[in-house]
């Protein structure tokens, strides 16, 4: 199974022994959408609710951090989800959070999981089938185990600051990345890490929300000040459209590409880190 799939392959294969659906959707607080009560009145037949904004570890001290090992295998059994099963990952979100929970999917060692290209919103748009309510599955049995996806933590962050041997790419939007708009969430500054370049996760899609030909990836990266040979590391907001960031990347081909979980929701917030504004020179 490929990293990434269309409609057209998840309809042929929905059902099939060993196949998961689970629908990643999550929200940003402004978007005013409830993301459970979307799912029990439409999702993609058979498809279970990963309900991504609680799969996270509330002991780290970092905001809404990658869920432990333990607790990633909890939700997967919780779920249905069995060892050596394949995980169709979508959502229907403007913040495409399938990639969060395929970055976090990755990390804990499942071999076979896909984001669905285009989410539901393809899926409903070409008419396809679905399906309302809630239909628990039986506890499956998962055992998570290390797998690809590196994190980074702040300490790393300050510390690549002087060399910038890893590359650092914000997702979140140019006048956020800027500073000429304010962060939506009280108490963090303005503005970016510094030396770090910018490439808004938006344009890395085309208009019916299915990605980019990797061509017109990589020129994104490139226009952004991205070198291919040098290894990566992803922020934004908060550790969920980084992911976006690193799933392009996954789909070129790089594997040098960490996430910095904590982004600016922890960077921003802390007075002591130094902060950049304007726009990032290339």
């Amino acid at each position: 199974m490929d990293s990434l799939v269309s409609t057209e392959w998840l309809a042929r294969h929905l059902g099939e022994p060993g196949l998961v659906v689970l629908d990643a959707s999550n929200h940003l607080p402004d978007a005013g959408r409830d993301a459970r009560a979307e799912f029990a009145a439409a999702h993609i037949p058979g498809a279970r609710f990963l309900d991504l904004a609680t799969l996270t570890d509330p002991g780290s001290p970092v905001p809404a951090a990658v869920p432990t090992d333990a607790q990633f295998a909890e939700r997967m059994a919780a779920l249905g989800v069995n060892d050596g099963d394949r995980l169709v990952i979508y959502d229907d979100s403007a913040v495409k959070t399938a990639a969060r929970a395929w970055f976090i999917a990755r990390m804990h060692g499942v071999a076979e999981v896909a984001i669905l290209d285009g989410g539901l919103g393809k899926w409903r748009a070409e008419g396809r089938a679905l399906e309302s309510g809630e239909a628990p599955a039986a506890r499956g049995s998962f055992s998570a185990s290390p797998g690809p996806g590196t994190v980074r933590f702040k300490s790393d962050l300050l510390a690549n600051l002087g060399s910038m041997a890893e590359q650092v790419v914000d997702a979140r939007g140019r006048a956020r990345f800027s500073g000429e708009e304010a962060d939506f969430r009280p108490n963090i500054a303005s503005g970016h890490i510094p030396g770090s370049r910018s490439l808004p996760f938006d344009l890395l899609f085309a208009h019916d929300g299915t990605h980019a030909s990797p061509k017109d990836l990589r020129r994104a990266f490139e226009e952004a000040g991205i070198d291919f040979d040098r290894p990566v590391v992803t922020t934004c907001g908060g550790g969920v459209t980084a992911a976006v960031l690193s799933f392009a990347l996954h789909l070129l081909g790089k594997a040098d590409v960490a996430l910095y979980d904590g982004s600016w929701s922890e960077w921003g917030a802390d007075p002591a880190t130094p902060k950049e504004t304007g726009p990032a020179v290339v």
